[in-house]
């Protein structure tokens, strides 16, 4: 099996590399920040990540277009994306070999940017595209559409366009609701919205589109920022066409777990008594 390890700058690897050659696996090492070899991507079984949500979410964008399972070890804090901490890495690249694992299917979406009739380069995100008020404090002013279906023009900070696997990201400290990783909608949030009416929706779409009107602004994909909006520029993201293949060892319901595990969703604030019923 043909193994290639995503990791972030400046990690130990040789613990990782022996387990990796204990279990039979060729590999190649790749730094995160770097650019990656694509031939190279092509021709591997499954891409490791080593590290966290973050360094998973870089993996997702090369793994996904190249067809290749991913597999996320926890070196983090949360790991909401990963699936094994490191102890558990041996026994699972063991399993990813045997074939006793399951594949989640995740969607991600595109981002292009179009201002004046010249439009950025496509950019591919796994949680989230987000157009916000940037240099400027003031809210901005936007008008969105779906599919060619007009939704509205909004005042606000800005506005999110999450994946599912996105609404337990940032969409979800704005407001966004959780849903469950392996659907293909997307959510619309807006970003402290100047009237109380606007809140967030769920689209079943694959193409939004979020125009800016008399503003500036910034457009940001995943944590990273990527481009400067003007009036006029709109803002396309798109499902994409491939979804990403995540390795998972655990029943579909493990999600409702972690969520309990990680996040405290369905936990009560307050314990009830010993003794009560």
């Amino acid at each position: 099996m043909k193994v290639g390890v995503l990791h972030y700058p400046g990690l130990d690897l040789q613990p990782f590399e022996k387990i990796l050659r204990a279990a039979g696996c060729e590999y190649w090492l790749h730094e995160r920040e770097a650019a990656i070899d694509t031939d190279r991507l092509r021709n591997t079984d499954l891409m490791l990540t080593l590290g966290g949500d973050g360094t998973f979410l870089h993996g997702a964008r090369h793994a996904a277009p190249n067809d290749v399972p991913i597999l996320g070890v926890n070196l983090g804090r949360l790991g909401l994306l990963t699936e094994v901490d490191p102890k558990g890495l041996k026994s699972g690249l063991e399993r990813v070999k045997k074939g006793d694992y399951r594949t989640e299917e995740r969607t991600m979406v595109t981002a292009e940017l179009a201002t004046g009739g010249r439009a950025s380069a496509n950019v591919l995100a796994l949680n989230e595209v987000m157009l916000h008020r940037s240099p400027s404090l003031r809210i901005i002013r936007f008008a969105m559409s779906m599919d060619g279906q007009e939704i509205g023009t909004i005042d606000a900070d800005g506005v999110l366009v999450a994946t599912a696997t996105g609404s337990t990201a940032y969409s979800l400290a704005l407001g966004g609701p959780i849903l469950e990783p392996t659907l293909s909608d997307l959510v619309l949030v807006p970003m402290n919205p100047f009237a109380l009416t606007v809140r967030p929706i769920v689209v079943n779409g694959v193409e939004v589109r979020v125009k800016l009107i008399g503003s500036e602004g910034s457009v940001a994909a995943d944590g990273r920022e990527l481009w400067t909006a003007q009036d006029g520029s709109v803002l396309t993201v798109r499902a994409y066409s491939r979804r990403l293949k995540v390795v998972r060892f655990g029943p579909p319901d493990d999600f409702y777990r972690v969520l309990r595990d990680k996040i405290g969703w369905g936990t009560p604030l307050v314990p009830r008594p010993q003794g009560v019923a």
